[in-house]
């Protein structure tokens, strides 16, 4: 019997089936005291706010649907911090509610433009980094997204450079406490396969380098999801999850066409099952940006989308 069929075995005794009736399952685990802090549990779950970017929440709104709906942790979007802030919020009482809630912030959302080849407009795009990073320090946020932000519609973009570029986000995150992730973009031309991001990642020769993958954006850019096979721990820390319909096919699809883990086409089990047997526990970050989404109710949403994670995560711990 293999090693891997034991702990999947033990896994599934301890998470108790945890999909049972999909908008019921996040509630009956934490009464239960069966939560994603269990340590049996490969994966932890975290919401990514853009799910419910459309309902207008406040910050602290997003946080407490994040907690009612039985997730620990968050990946908000630095705008809507800042937003809080200008308002006259303060992050000490961000900070404090997370604590309070038992949430953690895994990573966030930005868009500077760190890696584009005008001089000026990185310079721009790294002191952009910096003040998300002490924003994000502030409230025990441990990672930050480095998307290709401005340099997607042009081909020719140098990767070598890009990976000194990222590297300077590195040192940075090294001063500010804030790992930043390489994220792909499925319609960029220069960074959106799995194989363009890890050369980025590898050849910045920082111990904390990491990628940020999406299930949508790598079948957008066209990588084949078998590449995760090769993929350590150390390189996925944080996967957006999610899903895609067959229709509109990939040269069409977009962000909106996303769709919860599970109702589409994307091999999730294979996904979840090549990370699992590379001993990844990567955060799951829910990420949608469907606006049938944004009509409904923001907690059954979210309570939804945990439901469907979850029973991803069992379908594909039951494959062997």
């Amino acid at each position: 019997m293999k090693a891997n069929s034991v702990s999947r075995r033990r896994f599934m005794t301890s998470a108790g089936m945890v999909v049972g009736a999909a908008l019921t399952t996040t509630q009956t685990d934490i009464a239960s005291g069966n939560s994603n802090n269990d340590k049996n549990v490969p994966f932890r779950y975290c919401l990514n706010t853009s799910t419910i970017r459309g309902q207008k929440l406040s910050l602290k709104e997003e946080i407490d649907v994040t907690a009612k709906a039985g997730y620990n942790a968050i990946e908000p979007w630095v705008q809507k911090i800042n937003d809080h802030v200008s308002g006259g919020g303060s992050l000490r009482d961000i900070r404090k509610q997370l604590s309070d809630l038992g949430i953690t912030v895994e990573s966030a959302i930005d868009f500077p433009r760190w890696v584009v080849d005008d001089d000026a407009e990185r310079a721009k795009g790294v002191e952009q980094v910096k003040r998300a990073m002490d924003v994000l320090a502030q409230i025990g946020s441990k990672r930050v997204a480095a998307p290709p932000a401005g340099a997607n519609r042009e081909p020719g973009l140098d990767l070598m450079k890009a990976a000194e570029r990222y590297r300077v986000l590195l040192k940075l995150g090294d001063q500010m406490g804030v790992v930043p992730q390489v994220e792909t973009w499925g319609p960029s031309k220069n960074l959106s396969r799995i194989g363009e991001a890890m050369f980025v990642v590898i050849e910045s020769g920082h111990p904390k380098a990491c990628y940020l993958p999406d299930v949508y954006h790598t079948y957008k850019g066209g990588s084949d999801f078998h590449g995760y096979k090769q993929l350590s721990a150390q390189a996925i820390q944080v996967i957006h999850l999610n899903d895609y319909p067959a229709d509109p096919p990939r040269e069409t699809i977009g962000d909106r066409d996303r769709v919860m883990p599970g109702d589409g086409i994307a091999p999730l089990s294979q996904i979840l099952l090549d990370l699992y047997n590379n001993g990844s526990r990567a955060v799951l970050s829910l990420e949608l940006f469907n606006p049938t989404y944004w009509k409904q109710d923001p907690l059954e949403v979210a309570k939804l989308g945990l439901a469907k994670m979850k029973n991803a995560v069992n379908k594909a711990l039951e494959l062997s």
